[in-house]
């Protein structure tokens, strides 16, 4: 079921450029009895262009811009991380030869995918890294439409799935017959369901196996690994290069093209990107990931994810929505602390349910963030109170079922709070989004001084042409100019020299 929209009532006399709102005081109806005064929110009484200035100020500290050195850094680990990769598959051979991974922008605790947070610890953006990653790697690549494929739901909550190998060929069943759990099928034959605790046991010992071999034999302009750290089905990895902090989230998935049976409905709706994007773009591809349901077996339930399609749903996100986003999902992440029942990829999704639910013509208002950023945090309110909040791509599924009255009335209070003085909280979220970039100029000023290899002084191993000054302007180019956008990379692993990747649409 679809969230309730917030009703958009006009009314009759003239009103100021911020238009009618729903949290709104009209500031500018112009008659005899009633003095000019701000636009005011009901709620909190803060002044709507306050709350907008804070926003923009917000941005401005929580987009980092980049410089040649840094973005040569990025590039530098990106292809560590790949180059890694590629000797993993060569282990044993189980990853796909030619393999194609999902770079995402922010770590796992942003929200980019939907994985629980309770068992992932806290990282802290500044103190331990400076930029985060999350990595999504296709254990199975199920891309030929002739390979058999089952997803056995009779056994998962809504929105989760089993996967059985066994109608597949011999050579897979062979390759992943340890990271299988058995059972008896009706006709008397084992059936291999793949199992996401078991991948990911593989996954994160065949890495540690890797790193410990090129830790053995270290080549100069090879970044440091600062940190590794198992998370339940998760890999954390901090890598340093030069002056920078990296944190990549890398997640074993199980990748497919086309589109689910169980998400079929959705596309039958209309959507706001109708029109701005191809319903092909759209329905390109979906994942597993290795994780359950509150009620789930752990080692046999995955997760159904569609963090492709929300690569390209971004695209048609406007943005002083976007901006309200980042704010909310700061403010929601320290006032209701980690692991919460309330996480990141909860608001994503209410995001994108607004998205459906409201006029574009409103959306597109550049100047109504407040708006935004409010009405998000009652949509929040709402989803806790009720708890209810549908999954975007399978409504029916709904992700707060398995919350407890209590838990979901304690978050809800704290919420309270939050909506009652937003001005303070957005001041908050600023100053730490201050703290965290002093933090970072400092260890990068030190690093500087101390002569930290860079791979400007140094080249990496793994790449085999020097990096010039076009190159760095062209890395320089990609960030700035597609500031949080998710990168698709098909890289085949016996030739880490030449990676292809892509930023949305746009191929390099």
């Amino acid at each position: 079921m679809k969230m309730a929209a917030p009703a958009l009532t006009s009314r009759a006399g003239s009103v100021n450029s911020l238009g009618s709102s729903p949290t709104a005081t009209p500031g500018s109806i112009n008659n005899n009895r009633l003095p000019s005064c701000p636009t005011l929110d009901f709620r909190s009484g803060a002044r709507i262009e306050e709350v907008n200035r804070l926003i923009q100020e917000f941005s401005k500290h929580d987009q980092r811009e980049y410089d040649d050195q840094r973005a040569l850094e990025i590039h530098t680990a990106k292809d560590f991380i790949f180059s890694m990769l590629g000797m993993v598959q060569k282990l044993d051979q189980k990853l796909p030869v030619a393999n194609e991974y999902l770079l995402l922008s922010g770590g796992v605790r942003d929200g980019v995918v939907d994985m629980d947070l309770d068992e992932l610890g806290v990282y802290n953006r500044g103190s331990e890294y400076d930029m985060a990653f999350t990595l999504l790697v296709p254990a199975l690549k199920l891309h030929d439409r002739n390979q058999p494929v089952t997803l056995d739901m009779r056994h998962s909550a809504l929105g989760h799935s089993w996967l059985s190998l066994r109608l597949f060929d011999e050579g897979t069943i062979t390759r992943w017959r340890d990271c299988c759990t058995l059972a008896d099928h009706l006709s008397g034959t084992t059936n291999y369901f793949f199992s996401p605790t078991l991948v990911a046991d593989w996954f994160q010992d065949a890495v540690e196996l890797v790193l410990a071999e090129v830790q053995r034999k270290p080549q100069r302009g090879t970044p440091r690994v600062e940190r590794v750290e198992r998370h339940s089905t998760l890999l954390s990895m901090i890598l340093g290069v030069g002056s920078s902090r990296m944190l990549y989230d890398i997640v074993p998935v199980v990748s497919f093209k086309g589109w689910p049976a169980v998400a079929q409905s959705w596309l039958m709706e209309n959507h706001f990107w109708d029109g701005k994007i191809t319903e092909e773009e759209v329905i390109s591809g979906f994942y597993l990931l290795p994780a359950c349901s509150a009620s789930g077996q752990r080692e046999n339930e995955w997760r159904l994810s569609f963090a492709r399609s929300e690569v390209q749903l971004k695209k048609c996100i406007a943005p002083g929505l976007m901006q309200a986003y980042q704010a909310c999902k700061s403010i929601i992440v320290k006032s209701l602390g980690q692991p919460t029942a309330m996480s990141p990829y909860h608001l994503r999704s209410i995001m994108l349910w607004a998205c459906d639910r409201l006029p574009p013509s409103y959306l597109a208002q550049d100047d109504f963030a407040t708006h935004f950023l409010l009405g998000l945090i009652d949509d929040l309110q709402h989803c806790l109170v009720n708890k209810t909040c549908p999954n975007y791509f399978i409504p029916q599924c709904n992700m707060l079922e398995h919350l407890c009255d209590e838990t979901a009335m304690f978050h809800a209070r704290k919420l309270a709070l939050v909506r009652a003085d937003p001005v303070e909280h957005l001041r908050s979220a600023i100053e730490q989004a201050k703290a965290a970039n002093r933090l970072t100029q400092d260890m990068h000023q030190r690093g500087s001084s101390s002569g930290l290899p860079s791979p400007q002084a140094v080249p990496s191993s793994t790449d085999h042409q020097q990096p010039d000054d076009r190159l760095a302007k062209k890395l320089q180019q990609l960030v700035t100019e597609n500031p949080g956008k998710s990168i698709s990379v098909f890289i085949n692993p016996d030739d880490v020299s030449r990676p292809h990747f892509r930023i949305d649409d746009k191929f390099f």
